[in-house]
């Protein structure tokens, strides 16, 4: 089925298009959006192709939704297909708002049009204007507009209640309370940047965090990131959210299933992360006092030289203890060994402890411009167990709202459609 749309997320989908569109004018768009054409028949362009219970869904809606889909890029497959499961989605929404009298105002409307617009960096006239050059009428936009935020209306009318957690919940979900705690389910993209590259980097970097599905996000972590994680295109197992640098928990929070942040500048390389999932499990989820951990300077960067060398010095030592051995009589800046609280961590390595169990170590980052391959090792973890601080539950309680609302309303327009009459001519 169709996933429950964000409709305040929808926007971000438009950043990549934006940009062509307002520098080439909107002109490759227009040619990138050729839709093969559905069967119009006899009756013509306004001939019904689809009736849901009563209403009626015409060629030319079916068409128009087909193309705006497509400039939003949320279209994985058969735009035609895409738009025909959207406007038979759509019509069951707006029976259930007419049902329970809910409407909106022509300025709710404007104002929705123009938040897409703003979100795109453009004003609505310019959003329009755009919109029109790639063949899509204001009418789809206020149609696809209304509905988006009518349903979001209803669903948090009828919902909220009972998908908002409790304090005793939200204490289990942040692992306070001793009987659970939220994982989240990321893949990873690490890019290496040096003076030499940061241009190309960055621009690749903001390709990939415009990505629209998964296999692509899989395909470019395979091919680009410096991650061990790129053998399994980028894929990280479950991890406890608490193990992440606090200054990723909040982002990582703020992500639905399959959005991707943007790009996350670290010291000597660009981060992004794609959501596959977020859950409660049982089981306490401790937070960190002190993290131990040492970093051993490798010359060369991540030239195979070095990559190699990182690959003997994890088979030649079993514990953290065993690198002073290894450094002895050599410049002793080149080891680090200490324990820091976790915000005062660089987080490019934050985000390689997050991964580890004690002992465990990796070869992902580089120092000094790319020339210095730095070995990370983790000693071990201090759990401490605070109370949480009133916006990170705040950050949690939304998660989970949002997390419920996404299933309960994926679950309502399913037994909508399962008990509505459908006719696709």
């Amino acid at each position: 089925m169709q996933q429950y749309v964000n409709f305040r997320q929808i926007p971000l989908a438009l950043i990549n298009w934006t940009r062509q569109a307002t520098c080439a004018g909107g002109l490759a768009l227009a040619v990138a959006l050729t839709l093969p054409a559905a069967d119009v028949g006899a009756q013509g362009l306004f001939s019904p192709v689809i009736t849901v219970n009563e209403d009626v869904i015409t060629t030319y809606e079916l068409q128009q939704r087909a193309r705006f889909l497509t400039v939003l890029g949320s279209v994985q497959g058969d735009p035609l297909e895409t738009a025909r499961n959207d406007l038979i989605e759509d019509r069951l929404k707006r029976q259930v708002m007419r049902e329970v009298g809910l409407t909106l105002s022509e300025d709710e409307i404007t104002e929705g049009m123009r938040e897409l617009a703003q979100r795109a960096n453009l004003s609505l006239e310019e959003f329009l204007s755009g919109l029109r050059q790639a063949g899509v009428d204001p009418e789809t936009v206020r149609d696809f507009t209304s509905a988006g935020l009518g349903w979001r209306e209803y669903i948090r009318g009828r919902f909220l209640a009972q998908a908002r957690p409790s304090e005793a919940e939200i204490d289990r979900a942040m692992g306070t309370a001793g009987t659970g705690s939220v994982q989240v389910l990321l893949s990873e993209i690490i890019l290496p940047l040096t003076q030499e590259n940061a241009a190309q980097i960055q621009e690749l970097a903001t390709q990939i965090s415009e990505l629209k599905n998964e296999a692509a996000f899989t395909a470019s972590a395979a091919q680009f990131s410096a991650s061990d994680s790129s053998a399994n295109g980028g894929r990280l197992p479950w991890m406890s959210l608490s193990r992440l640098p606090p200054q990723l928990q909040e982002v990582v929070l703020g992500l639905e299933p399959g959005q991707i942040t943007q790009p996350l500048p670290m010291q000597g390389a660009i981060a992004i992360f794609r959501m596959r999932g977020l859950r409660e499990v049982d089981g306490r989820s401790a937070s960190f006092a002190a993290i131990d951990y040492a970093t051993y300077r490798i010359p060369g960067g991540r030239s195979a030289e070095a990559l190699a060398r990182a690959t003997e010095l994890r088979n030649e030592i079993d514990t953290c203890d065993d690198l002073y051995g290894i450094n002895k009589d050599q410049n002793p800046d080149i080891l680090f060994r200490g324990s820091k609280a976790p915000k005062d961590i660089p987080q490019d390595i934050a985000l390689e402890l997050a991964r580890l169990d004690a002992n465990e170590s990796s070869a992902t980052l580089t120092r000094d411009n790319g020339q210095t391959l730095l070995f990370v090792m983790l000693c071990g973890r201090t759990s401490e167990l605070v109370a949480a601080q009133e916006n990170a539950r705040a950050s949690v309680a939304n998660a989970l709202v949002q997390q419920r609302l996404n299933d309960l309303a994926e679950s309502h327009v399913e037994q909508l459609k399962a008990d509505a009459r459908i006719e696709i001519q």
